[in-house]
């Protein structure tokens, strides 16, 4: 066990008390609870950022495609907003935060929504959207005033709640016991599928019960595309050998960069990474400095590539930047199911489709 969680366990103990009394309180139904009338699902997790909550709603809005009036609620970690409010296309990740403001630009029929009291937001998008089918919420878990109809919890394959700990002893701001609450669960990152004798030990390490239903995912990633600056990639490629020559320098905001740097070190003959704290709000200073950092950190054929998520946080300071005219790609992500894909859309599907208020 890592020195740093034995000499932070007692603090971890501590938190983790203070939340058993919280859960007592809701599940005693001494803390008033709401259940929306409008079908609700839920996307969380039981740690600190990193496993991929985003791209699982939006493989929930893709499988929702045609049903009818969509629309999800955030937080809008990192706006400097604080009403709820519909997220435009043409908003700025300062008002609308990046995550939502990405979801907008991939799905512009969805309707998308910004706010902190979930209850609250709710009542909002249904008066706002009339008739709507489904409200897909991100990171709403912990969020226990709303009892949403049905619970998504996703952990990491590189670490799993069951591995875990209480902060600040580890990453976990929540009791693995609230795994309970989750009718799906989710292994996310996975390099591969696990065998089906790996899939049960899964099962018994994260302790799930029966009824639970266990998917394992991965990552898919886009060709990068030139945006947000209007220009293009080149993935300069020996046609002869299929080696490739280009070199790139990544730039991040996210919680976790490490599968993103992996894939593109398997494509690009050299990638240099400059890491940022996650939903970090991009300056001038910053742009400068990575620009001079592009300038010379390698010769020859070269690139600058960032995530969507940053792109988003991007777009408010990129004009007249020092990054303007330079060559930048923007690369994309998805989560991909590794069994059962159908299987999980069946259950989002009548989860949404045989609601009460749909009858």
């Amino acid at each position: 066990m890592p020195l740093r969680r034995i000499l932070l366990a007692p603090f971890a103990w501590l938190y983790g008390a203070a939340l058993v009394v919280r859960h007592a309180l809701y599940n005693a139904g001494i803390i008033k609870r709401t259940r929306p009338t409008v079908p609700t699902i839920a996307i969380g997790n039981l740690a600190l950022g990193g496993t991929g909550k985003t791209p699982m709603m939006e493989l929930v809005l893709r499988t929702l495609d045609g049903t009818g009036p969509l629309a999800t609620l955030s937080r809008g970690y990192g706006r400097k907003t604080t009403s709820i409010h519909a997220v435009q296309a043409t908003d700025g990740a300062e008002r609308s935060g990046d995550e939502p403001l990405q979801v907008k630009l991939h799905f512009p029929q969805v309707h998308v929504y910004v706010g902190a009291d979930r209850v609250k937001a709710i009542e909002q998008i249904q008066q706002e959207v009339p008739g709507a089918k489904a409200v897909v919420l991100d990171d709403a878990l912990q969020h226990r005033r709303l009892d949403a109809g049905l619970n998504i919890l996703l952990t990491t394959f590189q670490r799993p709640y069951c591995d875990d700990a209480l902060l600040p002893a580890g990453t976990l701001r929540d009791v693995r016991s609230r795994a309970r609450a989750a009718q799906v669960v989710v292994v996310t990152k996975c390099p591969a599928l696990p065998s089906a004798a790996e899939q049960q030990r899964w099962r018994e390490r994260l302790g799930l019960a029966a009824e639970q239903r266990l998917f394992f995912a991965g990552i898919a990633y886009s060709p990068a595309a030139g945006r947000p600056n209007g220009s293009t990639l080149q993935d300069l490629r020996n046609e002869d050998s299929g080696i490739p020559t280009t070199t790139v320098l990544l730039f991040t905001g996210i919680a976790d960069p490490a599968p993103l740097v992996d894939h593109l070190r398997s494509r690009y003959r050299t990638v240099h990474h400059q890491p940022f704290p996650d939903h970090h709000p991009f300056t001038t200073t910053d742009l400068r400095a990575l620009a001079d950092r592009f300038h010379k950190f390698a010769p020859g054929p070269k690139t600058l590539i960032t995530t969507e998520k940053d792109a988003a946080r991007l777009r408010s300071v990129i004009t007249g930047s020092p990054l303007e005219g330079l060559p930048l790609a923007v690369i994309g992500m998805r989560t991909v199911f590794l069994n059962e894909p159908e299987r999980f859309a069946d259950l989002i599907r009548r989860h949404v489709g045989t609601h009460p208020a749909h009858r």
